[in-house]
């Protein structure tokens, strides 16, 4: 369930957006929940590529709490930020890249190879395909959300 304060400010956050030359998708639980996943999302996730990570800064500026840069974990990386828009914090990352098995990292996500649209109050969000967001956090051994977005899916083929 989507609250109205999460629609609200990501309806201001795609009002700047939608005309803009960024590659950008919603992930996470706002991603899961605006392709039918029963969840409830805390935050709004943003990913696109570094360039776009900095635009979106740069356009949001008045609401950055934690400016971006880039940012590396044991298991993830990438150029990393904060905003908080009407009480709601959305983090920004761009060009996430997840350490491989072997220690190595794999390329910055292309985007477009998984984007999906789904509408909602007369908005197109782009948002990542739910079979990738199940590989993305199988790959950051995240289980518990790889298991539920599995069950999901195998419950809902027809969504990917």
């Amino acid at each position: 369930m989507i609250s109205k304060k999460h629609l609200d400010v990501l309806k201001k956050i795609y009002n700047q957006l939608k005309d803009k030359n960024i590659n950008w998708v919603v992930t996470g639980s706002l991603g899961f929940a605006l392709q039918g996943v029963p969840v409830e999302p805390n935050d709004i996730d943003i990913q696109t590529d570094k360039k776009g990570a900095y635009e979106i800064e740069h356009i949001f500026s008045e609401f950055t709490t934690k400016r971006v840069r880039f940012s590396s974990t044991e298991k993830i990386r990438s150029h990393f930020g904060e905003l908080v828009i009407d009480g709601i914090k959305v983090e920004i990352m761009g060009d996430i890249q997840k350490r491989l098995e072997d220690g190595n990292w794999e390329d910055p996500v292309n985007l477009d190879c998984y984007k999906r649209f789904v509408e909602i109050e007369k908005m197109k969000i782009p948002v990542l395909s739910l079979e990738y967001e199940y590989q993305a956090y199988l790959k950051l051994g995240r289980v518990e959300k790889a298991k539920l977005l599995r069950d999901w899916l195998n419950k809902n083929p027809e969504v990917s």
